[in-house]
């Protein structure tokens, strides 16, 4: 068992495989996509068992709960045991019409192809 009580929010944040790279964790640190219990974390901040850790990365923010801290990168499985997810599911997807791509260059639409374009939107 680990008897750490205390691990960089950087190092943590990459050791359960929420960032891909420790210098992508420092980095979501510095530009403040990190926080830890409800407040912006620098990337040499202590987290402990049971805080609540914001992360942002890639246009999605995961919240998690430390549960066993860590300082070395472990498998997927020993990760999932390091904290608890509270992310709400994301919203569904929602249907977006097909919208026809012209090549590069082609020149301006016909009338019959504005005209589908428009019908496909909705108008």
């Amino acid at each position: 068992m680990d008897t750490l009580t205390t691990a960089r929010v950087d190092s943590w944040i990459w050791s359960v495989r929420l960032a891909k790279t420790r210098s992508g964790a420092t980095a979501a640190c510095r530009a403040g996509h990190v926080e830890v219990n409800g407040a912006k974390a620098k990337a040499a901040q202590s987290v402990r068992v049971g805080d609540e850790v914001r992360v942002r990365i890639t246009d999605t923010e995961r919240i998690v709960v430390v549960k066993r801290l860590l300082l070395k990168r472990v498998s997927a499985q020993v990760a999932a045991e390091c904290l608890t997810d509270n992310t709400p599911p994301a919203p569904p997807r929602e249907e977006v019409p097909f919208v026809p791509i012209r090549d590069r260059g082609a020149g301006r639409p016909t009338k019959r192809e504005r005209r589908d374009i428009e019908k496909l939107r909705g108008h």
